[in-house]
């Protein structure tokens, strides 16, 4: 096996694993909503989860090169030309489906959950498309909804479980899931920095492989077989 083959196995191995962690991430406020409410997109936490950055941009979108990937380790299909431009060729899918969990997630991280916004868990500010995605203007980035005692306005403590003062240890910092509030806000914080992690990592790996491709393609990365290959 060259370099460029034995990148490319290391490469899929390492796709697998982010493609496994992205779908879980964007699994959780998923089920934490079905198994909360009864009901899918009922007073889900966020809309952004249902823009599936983690099942489909991390998810579906990696599958192809982490196959072709994970073939060279029996070389079975990158011990040639052929299959190192391919492999470059399908991690080009890689990096625009990283590129869109990245995009989402750090929208959805300058958001925050729909609990902190005005108009609170209404999927009436959900608006499923690219356009969406592709007018996002970025203003300056920000944690205040999670960083602050609450991310709810005063007009709408009638409407919604909030922290109490006492939870939060008398001015030190602590979040608990002792509200819906509270829950709603780790969750979402947790679950999209995962994903903006995991769409940083695919986009490195992804570009990283492209490059490699290439370069086994012009250097004549192909390996020889000797002996008997099992």
């Amino acid at each position: 096996m060259t370099c460029c083959e034995g990148w490319t196995a290391c490469n899929g191995f390492s796709l697998l694993v982010l493609l496994l962690l992205g779908v879980t991430l964007n699994a959780i406020p998923l089920i934490v909503n079905l198994v909360d409410e009864d009901h899918s997109f009922q007073n889900p936490i966020s809309c952004f989860e249902w823009w599936f950055p983690g099942i489909i941009g991390a998810g579906l979108m990696v599958i192809p090169a982490t196959t072709m990937s994970l073939a060279a380790r029996k070389r079975a299909c990158c011990n040639n030309k052929t299959g190192m431009f391919l492999s470059s060729l399908l991690n080009v899918i890689t990096v625009i489906g990283a590129a869109y969990c990245l995009l989402v997630s750090v929208q959805a991280l300058s958001e925050g959950p729909l609990i902190c916004n005005s108009q609170g868990n209404s999927t009436s500010t959900c608006e499923f498309s690219f356009n969406n995605l592709t007018a996002y203007r970025p203003e300056p980035f920000n944690l205040q909804w999670f960083f602050n005692d609450s991310c709810v306005s005063p007009t709408d403590f009638n409407t919604h479980a909030v922290s109490d003062p006492g939870a939060w240890g008398g001015g030190r910092y602590t979040l608990h899931f002792n509200s819906t509030e509270n829950r709603h806000r780790i969750i979402h914080f947790s679950v999209f920095l995962g994903l903006l992690l995991v769409g940083i990592l695919e986009l490195l790996f992804g570009l990283s492989q492209i490059i490699i491709g290439f370069l086994g393609c012009l250097c004549g990365g192909v390996s020889k077989r000797r002996g008997r290959i099992v």
